[in-house]
C-alpha cells in the first residue's frame, strides 16, 4: 500500500521496538490521511498482538537498567529530547496538522506544551522523595521509599497527538518505569517523529517502544493479559475506558484513565461579557471543538443573554475555516467520517426538536472543502432538555446557548452528567467564585479561564470522567509504588 510523495521503506513509518525500526509481524500496513483534503500522507505497520508482545517483552527487558539508572541521568535524556522536540518544532507542527487538522497556530502551541510536560516531569523525577516514622519500638526503624511499577503501557488519543505522549510517557520514564506506547490509528505520524527523537538522544534499547495499529483492540487484550504490563494509562472515550477498567481486573493491574467530558460553560450575570465571549471562543472551537474539556453547554444568565450571544454569534461568523496549513485559518476539519457524522446527527436532532440555528450549521464539501470533513462553527439557541447535544459529548462546533435564571438553578443543570472533567464559569463576585467552585462536579475548574491545562497541575476527572491525575506533582505519583521498609536493629 504505498504513500502518496512518501518512500515506504523510510524508517520514520514503521515501528520502534527494543530499539529498532520495525515492521509489522504481518507485514501488513494502513494509510494514514489528511483530514482537510483526503491525501494519504504515509502508510504505517498494521501491528497485531504478536507486535505488541515483542514491543511488552522489550519494555521488561529494559526495565531493570533503566530504573536503576540515577534520576539526573534520566532527566538528562529527557531534557535533550525536550530540546530537539523545539528545534524541530515548526517541522512536528507540519506532521501534526497534515494527519490532525488543526491549524498550524494550534500545532506549534502543541509542540511547545508536550515539550512542557517533558520539561516538568523531568525535574519532578528528581524530587521522588521518601520518609522516615517514627517507630513503636526502640529496636526498629521503618522507612518509605517510592519505586517504578514497572512497564506502562500508553493508549493515546489523536485529537492532541504529541501532548498526549508526553503527558503519559514522560513521567513514567522520569521514575524509571519503560513504556510501549500505542498511538491513536488517525494520527501516528507524531508519535513516530517523537520517537525519532528519543532514538537520536540515545535512550537504552527498550526504555521506549512503540507500534502502531488499525486494530487497538487486538493490541489491547495484549496490554491487558499480559503479565509482564504492570499500568495501563489510558486517553479516550468513556465506553473503551470501562473495557480497560474491566480487563485490567483481572490481574489486578494499575490503571489510569482521562475519558470524556460533557463541560459546562457559565456566564453569570456579573460577570465580564467581553471575556466571556472571548473564553468561550477559546474554549468551544479550540481543535474543531475536538477537545475533552472544550465547552459542550454555554449557560448565560437571563439577563446578559442578549448581549453575550450578540456578540458571541460576531465572533463565531468571524472564525475563518479551512485546511490547517494555510495561514490564517481559525478552524480546521474534523478528524473523520464518524467524528463528522456525530456533530451533524447533533445538529440534525436539536433542529427537529425545536433549535434553532443562529450561524453556521452546514457541512461544507464544495470548493476547497471537498475531500476534508468540515462543519461550519454553530451557534443554537432555544435549546431544551431531551435534545442529543445536551445529552451528550459533542466533539465538534457546536455551541448550544442556554439561558438561567439563579446560580442554584445553573449549578443543578451543570452537575447535571455523569461526566466530570471540566468546567468554567464567568463571574466578578469573589464570594460566587469560591461557591461555585466548590459546588461543580469536576476535575478542572476554569474561573474567568478558558485554558486551565498546564502541565504544573493536575489534569483528570470525576464520576465517569476517568481515574487518576495527569500533570502536577499528583501526575508522578501514578506511575510510583510505595514500599514501606522495617529494620530490626
Amino acid at each position: 500500500m504505498p504513500a502518496t510523495g512518501i518512500e515506504r521503506r523510510n524508517k520514520n513509518y514503521i515501528n520502534y521496538i527494543g530499539g529498532k525500526w520495525t515492521d509489522a509481524a504481518s507485514g501488513r500496513s494502513f494509510p494514514v490521511h489528511n483530514p482537510a483534503t483526503g491525501e494519504e500522507l504515509a502508510a504505517v505497520p498494521d501491528a497485531g498482538r504478536q507486535d505488541a508482545a515483542r514491543a511488552i517483552e522489550a519494555a521488561h527487558h529494559a526495565f531493570p537498567g533503566w530504573s536503576g539508572m540515577a534520576a539526573p541521568e534520566r532527566a538528562r535524556l529527557l531534557l535533550r529530547a525536550r530540546d530537539l522536540m523545539l528545534e524541530r518544532k515548526e517541522a512536528l507542527a507540519h506532521t501534526l496538522t497534515s494527519e490532525q487538522g488543526k491549524p498550524l497556530t494550534e500545532a506549534r502551541a502543541e509542540i511547545e506544551y508536550a515539550a512542557g510536560f517533558v520539561t516538568w516531569f523531568a525535574e519532578e523525577g528528581k524530587r521522588v522523595y521518601g520518609e522516615t516514622i517514627p517507630a513503636s519500638a526502640a529496636h526498629k526503624r521503618l522507612l518509605v521509599i517510592k519505586q517504578p511499577v514497572g512497564v506502562v503501557a500508553a493508549i493515546t488519543p489523536w485529537n492532541f497527538p504529541a501532548a498526549m505522549v508526553t503527558r503519559k510517557i514522560a513521567p513514567a520514564l522520569a521514575v524509571g518505569c519503560t513504556v510501549v506506547l500505542k498511538p491513536a490509528e488517525q494520527t501516528p505520524l507524531t508519535a513516530i517523529g517523537l520517537f525519532q527523537i528519543f532514538e537520536e538522544v540515545g535512550f537504552p534499547a527498550g526504555a521506549v517502544n512503540l507500534i502502531t495499529t488499525l486494530d487497538p483492540a487486538e493490541v489491547g487484550r495484549e496490554v491487558l493479559e499480559n503479565p509482564l504490563v504492570s499500568m495501563i494509562a489510558f486517553t479516550g472515550s468513556t465506553e473503551v475506558g470501562k473495557l480497560l477498567m474491566r480487563g485490567s481486573a483481572d490481574q489486578v493491574k494499575r490503571i489510569s484513565l482521562e475519558l470524556g467530558g460533557h463541560a459546562p460553560f457559565i456566564v453569570f450575570e456579573d460577570a465580564d461579557v467581553d471575556k466571556a465571549v472571548a473564553g468561550a471562543i477559546a474554549s468551544k472551537f479550540r481543535n474543531m471543538g475536538q477537545t475533552c474539556i472544550c465547552a459542550n453547554r454555554i449557560y448565560v444568565h437571563e439577563s446578559v443573554l442578549e448581549s453575550f450571544t450578540e456578540k458571541f454569534v460576531e465572533r463565531v461568523k468571524r472564525l475563518k475555516m479551512g485546511n490547517g496549513l494555510e495561514e490564517g485559518v481559525h478552524v480546521g476539519p474534523l478528524i473523520d467520517e464518524q467524528g463528522f457524522k456525530k456533530v451533524s446527527a447533533h445538529v440534525e436532532d436539536a433542529v427537529a426538536k425545536g433549535a434553532k440555528i443562529l450561524t453556521g450549521g452546514r457541512s461544507r464539501t464544495d470548493g476547497i472543502f471537498e475531500g476534508g470533513h468540515f462543519f461550519e462553527p454553530t451557534v443554537l439557541t432555544d435549546v431544551q432538555k431531551g435534545m442529543r447535544i445536551l445529552e451528550e459529548e459533542t466533539f465538534g462546533p457546536i455551541a448550544p446557548v442556554i439561558p438561567f435564571r439563579d446560580e442554584t438553578e445553573v449549578i443543578r443543570a451543570a452537575n447535571d452528567s455523569r461526566s466530570g472533567l471540566a468546567a468554567y464559569f464567568y463571574s466578578q463576585n469573589m464570594s460566587r467564585c469560591l461557591r461555585v467552585a466548590e459546588q461543580l462536579e469536576y476535575g478542572i475548574i476554569g474561573v474567568n479561564d478558558a485554558v486551565p491545562a498546564v502541565p504544573q497541575a493536575p489534569f483528570g476527572g470525576v464520576k465517569e470522567s476517568g481515574l487518576g491525575r495527569e500533570g502536577g506533582r499528583q501526575g508522578i505519583d501514578e506511575f510510583l509504588e510505595v514500599k514501606a521498609i522495617s529494620f530490626g536493629l
